[in-house]
């Protein structure tokens, strides 16, 4: 089983093709960043109409039972998430609405304060606000995973503690590997498993040590070392995959709306765009790649597993359905 706990690619049937080809069998996909709740269901419009018209590759995941249907008919289940809570906007009601949607992820923050918690960019982190509360709550009622990929530690933690259920961050790196901004301190680890809940590692160049030009072996023997400090059953694949974006795509990730200034965000001036993945992971079909690079650094193969794909289909599992 491969599941891929963040992709926000270009799709298309080629992509979806590519998975096939990758054996992914489930896969995490943002549709929303900036938007505000009629611009996420107009995204939601879009891939009701790629379900519609790729019928035999992709199908829309609600529970972690869709994970078996697609494997059992050699398609692709897609799961819905935001990673800004810009969706909601200021009304605590719309969480439900979007859950009945299908949405099934939900940031508390990117990069920057939202209503509900600090970004990891921010100055201060001042942790879950008010109505971070009240949304941490009314998440765990309908069954939205609470996603702190792009928030700050002191924020990151209290969600861990408030969430009475487990929480993830989808995609990020532990910063004693690679200290990017973005990249996961121990103590903010170990708050998320402790609780239960889930790691997905980043195969996003300016999350990686040596950036585009980490290595395969380098990749994996962060994750064995990552297993052996937090226990291999939180950990999943969160590739952060932007395949075939154009750069203003990476443009609208880090401005938005909320500045008229540039902001590279992990970028510089002088390379503005998205960097160019690693030779060894370029689309959904070098999956098998990074499993023969787990055995090849001593994991075993009920540890591969639990990594490729296991461990997400038992937190989807544990995290979809109503309190």
């Amino acid at each position: 089983m491969r599941i891929d706990g963040l992709q926000y690619a270009n799709w298309s049937e080629v992509i979806f093709r590519q998975m096939r080809e990758g054996g992914v069998d489930a896969v995490h996909v943002t549709i929303a960043y900036h938007e505000s709740f009629r611009e996420t269901v107009l995204n939601f419009e879009q891939w009701n109409r790629w379900f519609e018209q790729y019928p035999d590759l992709i199908l829309k995941g609600t529970t972690a039972r869709d994970i078996d249907r697609a494997r059992d008919s050699g398609r692709t289940a897609v799961f819905f998430g935001f990673q800004n809570p810009s969706p909601i906007e200021d009304d605590i009601g719309l969480v439900e609405i979007l859950h009945t949607l299908g949405a099934r992820f939900m940031q508390l923050s990117y990069n920057n304060q939202s209503l509900l918690a600090a970004g990891c960019y921010e100055t201060e982190d001042s942790g879950i606000t008010r109505m971070g509360r009240q949304v941490i709550r009314e998440m765990n009622r309908v069954g939205m995973v609470i996603d702190m990929s792009h928030s700050a530690d002191r924020s990151t933690i209290e969600a861990a503690d408030l969430s009475t259920r487990p929480i993830a961050i989808t995609h990020a790196n532990p910063h004693f590997w690679m200290p990017a901004l973005r990249n996961k301190s121990d103590d903010v680890i170990r708050a998320v498993t402790q609780n239960g809940g889930m790691l997905g590692f980043s195969l996003y160049p300016h999350h990686l040590k040596d950036k585009s030009d980490c290595t395969l072996d380098s990749f994996c023997t962060m994750v064995a070392r990552t297993a052996e400090r937090f226990g291999v059953e939180h950990l999943g694949i969160g590739s952060d995959l932007c395949q075939d974006q154009p750069d203003s795509v990476v443009e609208w990730m880090r401005v938005g709306r909320w500045t008229k200034e540039m902001d590279y965000g992990e970028g510089s001036a002088s390379a503005p765009g998205f960097p160019p993945m690693p030779t060894w992971f370029q689309d959904n079909r070098d999956f098998p790649k990074i499993e023969a690079g787990l055995r090849s650094v001593g994991m075993n193969n009920d540890e591969v597993s639990a990594i490729m794909g296991g461990n997400w289909y038992r937190f989807f599992e544990e995290g979809f359905g109503p309190a």
